[in-house]
């Protein structure tokens, strides 16, 4: 059966849906009944796990398990720094579609507030010394990892530039990350990804990414859009907004009966976070909906009271025992 699975995942990465390989491939008139169930219940299964992968390039396949054969190899060799950016610029021209000459500046100036320091090369859209850097490329031999530090070094670089993008990389890992200039900047990490791990459809993605056509088409500007927008405090914004936290007390009022306050959800979703979505939410400005008025019952009418005058009263004499005294004596 392990064979029947495997033959099948390798056939369907050459058709581009899942239906498209079952009318090529198999038929279900040579099927008994008992047979045909069975299959059919196994290809649902295969749908379910969308075995049918998305249909790269023949190519760019290619480029890529030659890309990781190539680091591979210096990479059992212990190879030094020299050695890694040779298969790196390889890198960028078979797969990512870079001239060497005309778009990796290497060993470019980068002066700062101190001494001229030199970036171990930098992407360029345009030929010659003085073309715009897009990406900062920091480049370390292919048996160290990738570490803050490196980060650190090649951000200073950007800076200085007034370059926002910064690609760290040793062959086998790739790290992009946009630089958001401000007091102090800020360094966030964008995309990652491993060359001898990752999937080969995930590194097509990742690696067309940085490519030579997609970054003239502005792609690296697309890229840090969607990341602002799916930001942790964008989206907590977006969940504990009026018109998300009515929907949800709504919904868990349709499945448990319950009726849930806004404030409860809002502290409800609080306690899911870690502590660094906790201080995100924390800082957000959260405005909970306005809570319907009920309106108030008119009063029933009634018949005016009349008003009845009370009867007249006589004032009684005020006794004073002073009085009665005199009154004795007088007799």
């Amino acid at each position: 059966m392990s064979f029947f699975i495997e033959g099948i995942d390798r056939r369907c990465r050459e058709h581009r849906t899942f239906d498209s390989f079952l009318e090529k491939e198999y038929s279900f008139s040579c099927l008994s009944a008992q047979k045909e169930s069975k299959f059919t219940h196994l290809l649902s299964f295969f749908r379910g796990n969308q075995l049918a992968r998305k249909v790269i390039d023949k190519q760019i396949r290619q480029n890529i398990n030659d890309s990781r054969r190539i680091i591979e190899v210096v990479m059992k060799a212990d190879g030094n720094e020299a050695e890694t950016r040779r298969r790196v610029e390889r890198i960028f021209e078979n797969l990512m579609g870079y001239d060497a000459f005309d778009h990796l500046s290497r060993e470019r100036a980068v002066r700062g507030a101190g001494e001229t320091e030199h970036v171990d090369f930098a992407i360029q859209l345009e030929a010659g010394l003085d073309a715009e850097p897009v990406v900062m490329v920091e480049l370390k031999r292919v048996g160290v990892d990738l570490a803050l530090k490196h980060l650190k070094q090649v951000t200073s670089y950007a800076i200085d530039s007034g370059c926002e993008w910064v690609l760290l990389t040793n062959g086998r890992e790739w790290k992009l990350y946009h630089v958001e200039f401000g007091q102090p900047p800020k360094t966030k990490i964008i995309e990652y990804w491993n060359l001898l791990e990752d999937d080969v459809v995930d590194l097509a993605d990742k690696f067309d990414l940085i490519s030579y056509k997609n970054v003239k088409r502005g792609s690296l500007k697309k890229l840090w859009e969607k990341a602002t927008v799916l930001s942790p405090d964008s989206l907590l914004g977006a969940l504990v907004s009026p018109e998300s936290t009515k929907v949800l007390c709504k919904i868990l009022r349709k499945n448990t009966g319950v009726l849930v306050a806004a404030e409860d959800l809002v502290k409800g979703i609080g306690k899911l976070l870690n502590e660094v979505a906790s201080i995100e939410l924390s800082k957000i400005k959260i405005i909970l909906p306005e809570k319907k008025k009920r309106p108030t019952p008119p009063k029933e009418a009634t018949a005016p009271k009349t008003e009845i005058d009370p009867a007249p009263t006589v004032d009684e004499p005020v006794i004073l025992e002073d009085n009665i005294q005199e009154k004795k004596e007088n007799e």
